[in-house]
């Protein structure tokens, strides 16, 4: 049996089931005649039917493409997801469906079904695709013809040229209801819209019969992009000619063929066919003596009807519809007058978001008057230590000291100097430096890695990871001062470090994963710094040989995704160590990468820099708008928690990207900045504190608010002034920490 790829379509808006339906939730994505959607259950029952590399694609608008990645996890449910810029109607929707498969397998069979058609029989339906499978591998384009249960003016009919799988003699128009009958009458099925056909059949018909929708289509996928877990079709899919598949080829080839059918079908289109289902009534509501009706209430409201028949009641929020059932054609002509006498009412209200600029207006507040003068003054005691948690009421937490933080606090609060913060910055980095190497230096000059509260060292180990985050400092610390001694310092840690690289350039990191690509990063992100500030060529160099062994084994070469842990010759490590892919570090990445191919003119880095991007895009959990903290390499989550950090990683690359791109690219990513800092903004508090870690409900970890935290929020907010200042430079005042 051929390889089957089954692709929903989400095109339609549903205008006769107004007001529930609307543009920003049309009836696909609404339960009407069970607890799932009409769409879900499409999903379910077209999965069933894949085979081994098969695989369910769905084509929808790009306003819809969180609804559709929410519904599909709802049900656990994979697809391919691909993104219309604009409607096209199903014409351009199937042969961008079918490029994209024969891309994948030439001699696949594509089963084209609607999203918004209700079946109860999912066996019935599979049954018949089973049936067509036949014809269609021997080049048939199959469509089902189900068998009327009544004369419909909401259908198009189909008259078959004989009894059982045959060619199709003719499509006939929506009629009206006594046209209906007599075609009926005349042995005719109604015009399913599904459709099961090999995927380069129907690109050479689109050839022969529509070349401009089949140009369209091929433009748009080639220039597609990510979007999140989704693929974005370029916006020349816009110039297809908006027409059905039935004027573009169905009318007209000779390979056309109907399978009649008798299982029960509706495209519940209209609220009395919601009624007939039986399952329609939602919300709360009283009847008395009311018979043949249909009751839909949203939450928060009660209806109750009293001595009427076969009449619908609809209530929305906004909006409240009352209509005959037999009426229910004629609520297309409401939403027709709605056009003309109150628009707004044709989608629900859209809750305001905070734009991006308005976002890091409020975040330099926060900076400026929260987070940097708490920071200093409850979360630096007098010795000059950091603590490494502040309770969420400020309060001290008893713990260890971690080596990293003193540096990655003297680095937040230099950086806060270079921006212009008037606060003590100064003394707070005199004071941490003094106590950095008093105590966490070792004799060699490298970083211990922790220790206790009092002071006294708990761990001599020297982490590559932590003795990046002091370069990190020193460079830093060296650009807001002017301090040039500092580099001497700094020097000598490198050129330590280096003694142990091994032939690849990597180095080997204490602890359990040895092999990692974490430390690395920080390092790149410590020499880049030094290159800025600095006057040895050591630092070209170490962010050169990092970024090639990055680009040759960090990176997967056929994926794009970076991995976290390696074997000793930097090959993937085995089990699920290698397998672990982080969001948040594709993001931080792909940052890197940018930086360094600005700095540099290197389009293969920044090329890497996009995949790296896209490939942390995927670990975006669609229900609640956050970057999780691990994926496999499939793009699978492994976890749905998702920490702070990994948010504004995806402001920083998604702000870098957005300055070094222009037109769609740069829209695009501009407008994925100011979906991060919107979530950024779900974590901070408003006391200068954070919450670290959301968990799957949306809810946070009570937990106290870890200072390592701070130097990615800091790294967010200087990207997004620096961007800010590239693209629009009259606004870059008001993003000032001074």
């Amino acid at each position: 049996m051929a390889t089957i790829y089954p692709v929903i379509m989400c095109g339609g808006s549903g205008t006769r089931l107004w007001p529930a339906s609307r543009l920003s939730r049309p009836k696909q994505f609404m339960p009407l005649a069970s607890d799932r959607s009409l769409f879900q259950e499409a999903v379910e029952r077209v999965v069933p039917l894949l085979t081994d590399g098969g695989a369910l694609i769905v084509v929808g608008g790009q306003t819809h493409h969180l609804t559709i990645l929410n519904q599909l996890d709802e049900i656990g449910a994979a697809a391919v997801v691909l993104l219309e810029p604009e409607g096209r109607d199903s014409a351009a929707t199937m042969a961008v469906a079918a490029l994209w498969t024969a891309r994948q397998d030439p001699e696949a069979v594509n089963l084209f079904v609607a999203s918004d058609h209700h079946i109860p029989d999912h066996e019935a339906f599979r049954a018949a695709v089973r049936t067509g499978m036949g014809a269609a591998v021997a080049g048939r384009i199959v469509t089902f013809g189900v068998t009327p249960n009544g004369p419909s003016s909401a259908y198009g009919y189909i008259a078959p040229s004989g009894p059982g799988l045959s060619d199709i003699a003719a499509f006939v128009e929506k009629p009206d209801r006594d046209a209906a009958q007599r075609h009926i009458d005349d042995g005719c099925l109604w015009n399913s819209g599904d459709f099961i056909v090999r995927a380069d059949v129907l690109r050479a018909e689109l050839a022969n019969q529509a070349p401009a929708v089949l140009a369209a289509a091929r433009d748009g996928l080639e220039s597609a992009a990510p979007k999140g877990r989704c693929i974005m079709l370029g916006a020349r899919f816009g110039d297809a000619p908006k027409i059905s598949i039935d004027y573009a080829i169905m009318e007209k080839t000779r390979r056309g063929s109907v399978l009649p059918v008798s299982f029960a079908w509706s495209d519940l289109g209209t609220w009395d066919a919601v009624q007939a289902s039986g399952e329609g009534d939602i919300g709360l509501h009283v009847l008395e003596d009311a018979e043949g009706c249909l009751v839909r209430a949203c939450d928060g409201v009660m209806v109750a009807a009293v001595g009427v028949r076969d009449i619908g009641i609809i209530v929305e929020r906004d909006a409240v519809l009352v209509t005959n059932l037999a009426r229910s054609q004629d609520v297309r002509k409401v939403v027709e007058r709605l056009g003309e006498l109150s628009p707004r009412h044709l989608d629900f209200p859209a809750e305001p978001m905070e734009t991006l600029h308005d976002g890091a207006e409020r975040l330099t507040t926060w900076l400026r008057q929260a987070a940097l003068p708490v920071w200093c003054a409850l979360g630096q005691d007098s010795s000059g230590a950091f603590e490494e948690l502040l309770a969420q009421d400020g309060r001290h937490v008893a713990t260890s000291r971690r080596a990293r933080v003193q540096p990655r606090q003297l680095q937040v609060y230099a950086e806060a100097g270079r921006q212009g913060w008037r606060g003590p910055w100064r003394a707070v980095i005199d004071a941490g430096l003094e106590r950095l190497r008093r105590l966490y230096l070792r004799p060699d000059g490298l970083m211990r890695t922790l220790l206790a509260a009092d002071g006294s060292p708990l761990d001599e180990t020297a982490m590559i990871y932590d003795q990046a985050f002091l370069l990190f400092a020193l460079a830093s610390i060296t650009d807001a001062t002017g301090n040039r001694t500092l580099e001497a310092e700094a020097v000598a840690v490198r050129d330590l470090l280096l003694r142990n690289a091994d032939a690849h350039g990597g180095l080997k990191e204490a602890g359990a994963h040895p092999y990692q690509s974490n430390a690395h990063m920080h390092l790149l992100e410590a020499a880049l710094a030094w290159e800025a500030v600095g006057e040895d060529d050591g630092w070209v160099l170490l962010a050169d040989r990092i970024v090639a062994l990055a680009r040759s084994r960090f990176i997967d070469a056929e994926g794009g995704f970076l991995r976290e842990f390696f074997a000793s010759d930097w090959s993937p490590a085995e089990g699920e160590d290698g397998r672990r892919v982080e969001p948040g570090h594709q993001f931080e990445w792909a940052w890197l990468l940018a930086r360094y191919a600005r700095a540099r003119s290197d389009d293969g880095a920044l090329r890497d820099a996009w995949r790296l991007y896209a490939c942390g895009l995927k670990g975006l959990d669609p229900k609640r708008g956050v970057a999780v903290d691990a994926v496999d390499q499939d793009g699978a989550f492994r976890t749905y928690r998702a920490r702070l950090w990994p948010q504004t990683e995806w402001l920083k690359a998604s702000l870098i990207l957005a300055s070094l791109s222009d037109d769609g690219p740069r829209a695009d990513c501009l407008e994925q900045a100011a979906d991060a800092l919107r979530t950024v903004w779900r974590y901070l508090t408003p006391q200068g504190l954070w919450r670290d870690t959301m968990l799957e409900d949306g809810a946070f970890i009570d937990e106290p608010a870890p200072a390592s935290t701070f130097y990615h929020v800091m790294a967010a907010y200087v990207q997004l002034r620096e961007t800010i200042e590239k693209l629009e430079p009259q606004r870059e005042g008001s993003v000032r920490l001074s």
